[in-house]
């Protein structure tokens, strides 16, 4: 399994998304969301200004830089909290999540293009997927940006860290999470639910 995405959640969208594209060098997949009851998508080149003069009403934007993405959704919190953490796998270790998750009792929406998503019971969901030929391109090029770690702050990281490491089968060291290369840390001091995202570290 790889952590190649997360969804974050936040009042301030525009900021973070300023952020991923100025500071962190990543590229504007899309914007979606609607114009009266249409849905619409925008990518890089129509600016803010053009969107509210068209009075567009955004559900999330999409960002990507390597092997990295990351998608911010509007919502109640200043800070992003994270919503879900996206991984991939093979085949194997995609069934092995859902059986998991069926011997804990947790509940699964499986989606017709057999991405699912899993709820930990611990305030943030997993959202796997098995082998895709997007996915892999994506994934394939060793000398793309990927991420190291991640820091995420919440109220109770020993039980948040363990929810993880039971569904995906994988090492823990205290409360941090060993990946397929990425480090997932659950810090203390956070907010209940939802962990707040606190960094990120790429290579």
């Amino acid at each position: 399994m790889r952590l190649f995405h997360y969804h974050l959640v936040t009042s301030k969208l525009r900021a973070t998304e300023a952020r991923y594209l100025g500071k962190l060098g990543f590229a504007l997949v899309g914007r979606y969301g609607r114009i009266g009851e249409e849905r619409k998508r925008f990518e890089s080149g129509t600016s803010w200004e053009e969107l509210d003069g068209a009075s567009f009403r955004v559900r999330l934007v999409e960002l990507q830089r390597g092997a990295v993405n990351v998608v911010i959704q509007p919502g109640h919190w200043e800070l992003p909290r994270v919503d879900h953490l996206g991984f991939a796998g093979d085949e194997d270790e995609f069934a092995d999540v859902l059986e998991r998750a069926a011997a804990l009792g947790l509940k699964v929406q499986e989606h017709a293009e057999r991405r699912a998503f899993v709820a930990t019971n611990a305030g943030y969901r997993l959202e796997v997927h098995p082998p895709r030929d997007w996915l892999e391109d994506m994934l394939a090029d060793e000398d793309e940006l990927r991420l190291a770690e991640v820091h995420l702050r919440c109220d109770e990281p020993s039980r948040k860290a363990s929810a993880l490491k039971e569904l995906l089968g994988v090492e823990s060291i205290a409360q941090s999470v060993l990946v397929g290369g990425t480090a997932i840390r659950f810090l203390p001091g956070g907010p209940q639910g939802r962990p707040e995202l606190s960094a990120e570290l790429f290579d």
